[in-house]
């Protein structure tokens, strides 16, 4: 009805006179002249759009435990994230990783979509990955060496990466197994029987377990006082930071693997260390943390009902009432009200602080005797109490606790002021104090582990931990004890999987000394594996069996052998050679003449969409690339070494060439008669690829020489591909490669000169165009020769840079892939990513429950949004955003668990 509204109109009026259909408000304009408007107009409209609120007092937080992490990602904000990565060769975030994380490949694996990748690359050397998404401090570590962090964007958000992907492998419900390739339990010696106990399933404990397992070792119990597990992970870390559901998952892939966890069962009440030794445990290892707290003697004699807390009741207390499944007891949040003081500067005495608002604080102050640049709390934790109206307190340690002498509940707390000499030791100024009214303490100044008998033949050193080798985290009190985490002064997440994950080598090292039987010298701890690594992604192409479908283009990758090697070792399948020539066509390549393309714009990096080239075949000879054949078949027996030839139109030529690469080994011939540049000059290439009557002929004298099949590489730059590929038929080729690069000029600088240019007069020349750019063109390309000549074999090429566009090629007719330009935006390894994200995608595509998803994103389910809980919707700014908040609290307070996504989703 618009439509014939706006003709009858323009009848009546001029075309230009008609007004649009859209919102012409809403349609940019170019400004004619400067814009004026008061600024009280503009301070309304301020925090009218304002999307930045903070809290206003900490006590808007009562009862919500919904996610609070700034670095929690969406999908999209996430591959926006791993985009920036610049993937490192030796990269700095993956040295400052106490459990040797490889962020580069697990970040690559989020910027192609391959989330399982992802997550495999993470819980093979941290079994706590998803935990350690969430609570790791990377400032101190992985972020606060990344490259990026002196850039003016800045580091990485490396936390926030690492709990997407993981968080992703969760909702996939798969189990863990061992690696596939190891002997099965059955095969293996009686040493993997031995018996080995752990105490305290907390971090260290999963951690050291895992290995243990994933090693083969059958017999291993961990012994856990409670009747959940996780230790501190579950019990101290609050739900708003560490859902309990995330500490279940990865003690159910522990689980996976026959480890034992027995409940209620607590070291000096229902055994002892030697017992457990006695017990037919030949090692145990000890990771339950220091169970008891430290507090000042001031303290004597108060209680909960006084209003003070230790951080050791107070944390368990909200756990269990706030983390739904972590135990059966129906648990209550502590009842707290106006003034709450936390003494302490450590990260338990912030989980404390941002805890107390949510149990009905109306401010909080933490107070702790040094300055705020030697806080203990990583800066993730402070900041999130600052954002909450924390407030703070230096330079000050207790003096005295005054009690309400008609209630005797707490109702103010005296400080000495402390000052710091000139060795840098701090000590309490008798003359200055001040005293601040409360209603509850809650004292975070550390934990203890109290020797006993139990604890023999445990040592302390001076500072109260336990004596161990650093190297092995072997007791010195006794060598068939191992220890980590809190127990050794270790006390984040990460440290305390990495302790367990130390430990797990050198019980298997001295178990199978024992034993009589060697270990490797360096560690070789086992990866993890599900069975999604079981999916057989091996092709069977033209009488070849290419064990994935993954290989290397004939391009720059393979310039020379020693990189053909190194591709094999990584993974690839198969590889393609540089194009080479018989002695009288040898070329001389220019310099530069390999160049990121300008589809880019001005984005630096990997991820580069685009390559131009101006090189030519390679430079070395055919002898050269003959024995190269021979030898790559010699070390790699089971890979497919492809010899790419290129001739002129002369039939003798050619047969030659044929034959010397056939002689040397090669499993197949790829015909190059599409090179478009440099080499068509010559009566090659090009030159040769763009008439069907001489692809024909070519392909004919090929076939006629040789026995093994042969494939004709195609030009993209004819009218229709589709004839050439009939022609390479007829002359009959076993298949053909689509496409070669596509010509082109890349770019003219300011200064009228193209880039690439050689020497000082920058001459230049239409290059080759690849990557991602030319993907459209590939796949037209593909499925053109795929209808017109069905079942005949193609080889895919072009702007392949993840599992999900190799899967596009397969779909389209190409069962075999072949890549450069992603190998040239970043290195041979890609191909690892590529491999467990087809795999992934074929096995999630198989399970019938997991429909719903796109590849390897979920769907996005039944949210509990603002417009589920109330009946419609609220924006995230300004009056909106408060209102919002107010809503969900009310909600909350009726149902204690907001269990949604973060806000960020809904």
């Amino acid at each position: 009805r618009r439509v014939r509204g706006a003709v009858s109109m323009a009848k009546a009026k001029g075309v230009i006179d008609i007004k649009d259909i859209e919102i012409l408000s809403l349609n940019p304009k170019v400004r004619s002249h400067a814009t004026l408007k008061p600024t009280n107009i503009t301070d309304k409209a301020k925090k009218h759009w304002k999307r930045n609120i903070g809290c206003e007092t900490g006590c808007e937080k009562k009862n919500d435990f919904t996610d609070i992490k700034e670095t929690t990602l969406t999908e999209r904000g996430a591959l926006f994230e791993a985009q920036r990565c610049l993937k490192c060769a030796d990269a700095p975030c993956q040295l400052s990783c106490p459990t040797q994380l490889d962020v580069k490949s697990f970040i690559t694996s989020i910027s192609n979509r391959n989330y399982y990748g992802s997550a495999k690359y993470i819980f093979s050397d941290n079994p706590n990955g998803l935990t350690c998404g969430m609570v790791c401090p990377t400032s101190d570590l992985c972020v606060g060496s990344c490259n990026l962090a002196a850039s003016e964007e800045g580091p990485i958000n490396i936390g926030g990466l690492q709990q997407f992907s993981t968080d992703i492998f969760k909702k996939m419900n798969v189990k863990q197994i061992r690696d596939p390739s190891l002997p099965p339990l059955d095969k293996l010696p009686p040493s993997y029987k031995t018996k080995i106990a752990l105490v305290g399933c907390g971090p260290a404990s999963i951690s050291c377990a895992t290995f243990l397992a994933r090693l083969g070792y059958t017999d291993v119990t961990i012994y856990e006082k409670e009747e959940y597990h996780g230790g501190l992970s579950s019990s101290e870390i609050p739900q708003y930071r560490l859902p309990y559901e995330v500490v279940d998952f990865e003690v159910k892939l522990m689980l996976d693997l026959g480890v034992k966890v027995q409940y209620k069962k607590e070291l000096g009440k229902d055994y002892t260390l030697e017992s457990l030794h006695k017990d037919g445990n030949e090692i145990v290892f000890l990771g339950c943390g220091l169970p008891a707290p430290k507090i000042s003697s001031i303290f004597d004699g108060l209680t909960v009902a006084s209003g003070f807390y230790s951080s050791k009741d107070f944390l368990p207390i909200v756990s269990k009432a706030s983390k739904h499944g972590m135990c059966a007891c129906k648990s209550e949040l502590p009842t707290l009200h106006g003034n709450v003081v936390v003494l302490g500067a450590g990260d338990t005495a912030f989980d404390c602080a941002t805890s107390a608002f949510r149990c009905g604080a109306k401010r909080v102050l933490v107070a702790f005797r040094r300055t705020f640049s030697e806080m203990r709390a990583v800066p993730e934790e402070v900041d999130l109490a600052k954002d909450e109206k924390c407030e703070f307190l230096p330079f000050c340690n207790p003096k005295a606790i005054i009690l309400n002498p008609k209630t005797g509940k707490i109702q103010a707390i005296e400080f000495f002021k402390t000052e710091k000499d000139e060795n840098g030791n701090y000590y309490d100024d008798p003359d200055s104090f001040l005293r601040i009214k409360c209603d509850f303490v809650i004292s975070a100044f550390g934990s203890q582990l109290l020797i006993s008998d139990a604890t023999k033949p445990l040592t302390l050193n001076k500072w109260g931990f336990v004596e161990c080798d650093p190297n092995t985290m072997q007791s010195k009190g006794a060598d068939w004890l191992y220890c980590g985490g809190d127990l050794v002064g270790h006390g984040t997440t990460v440290e305390a999987t990495n302790d367990g994950k130390t430990a797990s080598w050198y019980i298997h090292k001295q178990i199978q000394e024992s034993h009589g039987l060697t270990v490797p010298k360096e560690p070789e701890l086992p990866n993890f594996f599900t069975p999604i690594d079981l999916v057989d992604i091996s092709v069977d192409f033209c009488g070849m069996k290419f064990l994935n479908p993954f290989g290397l283009a004939s391009a720059t990758p393979c310039t020379s052998a020693p990189m053909i090697r190194r591709a094999f070792e990584a993974g690839w399948s198969f590889a393609v050679t540089k194009t080479f020539s018989l002695d009288k066509d040898m070329v001389t390549n220019v310099s530069p003449r390999i160049v990121r393309g300008t589809t880019s714009n001005h984005h630096f990096g990997p991820g580069q969409s685009s390559f131009l080239n101006i090189e030519l075949i390679s430079e070395k000879t055919a002898a050269y690339w003959c024995k190269s054949v021979t030898e790559l078949k010699k070390m790699f027996p089971k890979h497919i070494v492809i010899a790419s030839i290129m001739c002129s139109f002369n039939k003798d030529d050619w047969i030659e060439l044929a034959k010397m690469a056939e002689k040397a080994g090669s499993d197949a011939l790829e015909l190059n008669l599409s090179c478009p540049h440099g080499m068509g000059e010559k009566g090659m290439g090009l030159a040769c690829g763009q008439d069907p009557n001489m692809v024909r002929h070519i392909c004919k004298w090929v076939k006629s020489a040789v026995s093994i099949p042969i494939f004709a590489k195609l030009t993209p730059n004819v009218t229709d591909i589709r004839s050439i590929a009939i022609a390479a038929k007829e002359g009959g080729a076993d298949g053909v490669t689509a496409i070669n690069t596509i010509s082109g000029l890349m770019g003219i600088k300011t200064n009228a000169v193209a880039w690439p240019n050689i020497g000082s007069q920058n001459y230049t020349t239409y290059g080759g165009v690849s990557g991602n750019a030319t993907r459209p063109v590939a796949l037209k390309a593909v499925t053109a020769i795929a209808n017109a000549l069905p079942g005949y074999p193609i080889m895919g090429v072009g702007g392949i840079d993840s599992a999900e566009v190799a899967l596009q090629f397969i779909y389209s007719g190409a069962p075999v892939i072949q890549i450069c330009s992603a190998v040239q935006n970043q290195d041979f390894t890609v191909v690892d990513d590529y491999i467990t994200g087809l795999k992934a995608l074929l096995y999630l595509k198989a399970r019938q429950d997991l429909k719903g998803w796109d590849g390897q994103t979920p769907p996005k389910g039944e949210m509990m949004t603002i417009k589920n809980i109330i009946g419609y919707g609220l924006p995230k700014f300004g009056p909106y955003h408060k209102e919002r908040n107010k809503k969900l609290s009310e909600w909350a307070l009726g149902c204690l668990l907001y269990t949604s996504p973060s806000p960020r989703d809904s």
